[in-house]
């Protein structure tokens, strides 16, 4: 099995990483409300230099409870299907994604304070859809086509078209989900494949096709052993026992 191909795995990490990526936001959510509201500071200041700390620590910043909320249901989703689907190169996109997403953001947005999980959630919108596009795994289409069904509305936000939204940091996670499903395009899952499917397979070895003739017909209780030719001579033994009885209908 080549080091690139994944299996769709269920572990622990699948649930539990998405809850604690949840669970962080909420706490420092918690700090910043009871302990420490200057921390709200904490965000992208675009052009500034001071500004670059807030790649790493804005994620982890929201405005409000609303703010926080909106983020929360929609980060555990999509981290769960990464971590199902895209286990081995998860923490990749995370991280890679946080820090791209937000150079992006520092590069082109606004003179303002852009916090939120908004543009990590929008790298993983981008690169679960595209990645499932380009890998052509009946799988992950289904899963790129129930990203669109849930989070198709926010492609929108990308622009701006509600005061007080960073829709810098949501176009710097759609670019940053797209280009990492072009960078990580061959490390996709690839569908199990069957015997009958593999190049040096013949049929004429195939011990489940041994129970058929070449009518394909099915031989019971058939001794591997037993030859083709011996067996069509039992068959015509035993149809040469069978009588057929044809009375016609009366009128």
């Amino acid at each position: 099995m080549n080091s690139d191909q994944q299996h769709f795995k269920y572990s622990t990490g699948v649930i539990a990483y998405p809850i604690f990526f949840v669970l962080s936001i909420w706490i420092v959510f918690w700090m910043q409300v009871r302990f420490f509201p200057s921390i709200k500071r904490f965000g992208v200041y675009p052009q500034k230099l001071e500004g670059l700390l807030g790649v790493f620590t804005s994620p982890l910043i929201h405005s409000d409870i609303q703010h926080l909320y909106h983020n929360s249901i929609p980060l555990f989703i999509l981290s769960v299907a990464l971590f199902y689907f895209y286990r081995k190169i998860s923490w990749k996109i995370i991280l890679y994604g946080i820090v791209l997403s937000g150079l992006i953001t520092w590069i082109i947005g606004r003179p303002a304070n852009h916090i939120g999980a908004s543009g990590l959630i929008y790298v993983l919108v981008s690169f679960i859809f595209f990645k499932g596009v380009f890998a052509k795994h009946y799988r992950l289409v289904a899963l790129s086509l129930m990203i669109i069904f849930l989070y198709g509305s926010m492609i929108w936000y990308v622009f701006p078209v509600k005061e007080g939204m960073s829709w810098e940091g949501h176009l710097g996670g759609l670019i940053s989900g797209f280009v990492f499903a072009i960078i990580f395009r061959k490390s996709v899952a690839k569908p199990e494949r069957y015997v009958w499917q593999q190049p040096d397979y013949n049929e004429d070895d195939d011990p489940f096709l041994k129970h058929f003739d070449e009518n394909g017909n099915f031989i019971e209780n058939l001794d591997p052993e037993v030859g083709e030719a011996s067996y069509t001579k039992a068959t015509n033994e035993i149809n040469q026992k069978i009588n057929y009885i044809y009375k016609p209908d009366k009128d």
